[in-house]
């Protein structure tokens, strides 16, 4: 008969950096709608995001996404690491802000702002 070691013992993984890149994740989406609305708003945003002539105000409206997502990311999974968290709360405000980023880059709902 086999049995299991002695000193067997159960190693528990805390969930919080997988949480903290889900939700780093949404806060990124979000952050795309919010500054691509504010860039068709704003002139003046327009212009500062303008980093790169050919491509438009896009080219600064994704650096300052990807920035802002990593931002989160780091600043999440720094609190986390160690943590465990409710993963279906932190998927649901996921959803959410992923969800408004698809409704802010839809026309005729982000030319309501």
């Amino acid at each position: 008969m086999a049995s299991e070691p002695a000193n067997h013992v159960s190693v528990m993984i805390p969930n919080g950096p997988g949480a903290a890149a889900i939700l780093a994740a949404g806060i990124g989406c979000f952050a795309m709608g919010a500054v691509s609305v504010a860039a068709d708003k704003l002139p003046a945003l327009a212009r500062l995001l303008n980093l790169y002539r050919p491509t438009g105000p896009l080219s600064g409206v994704s650096t300052v996404t990807i920035v802002g997502w990593v931002a989160a990311w780091a600043v999440l999974h720094y609190y986390w690491q160690r943590r465990n968290v409710q993963l279906g709360r932190t998927n649901g405000i996921a959803f959410i802000l992923l969800a408004c980023c698809l409704l802010l880059t839809f026309p005729p709902i982000g030319d309501l702002f």
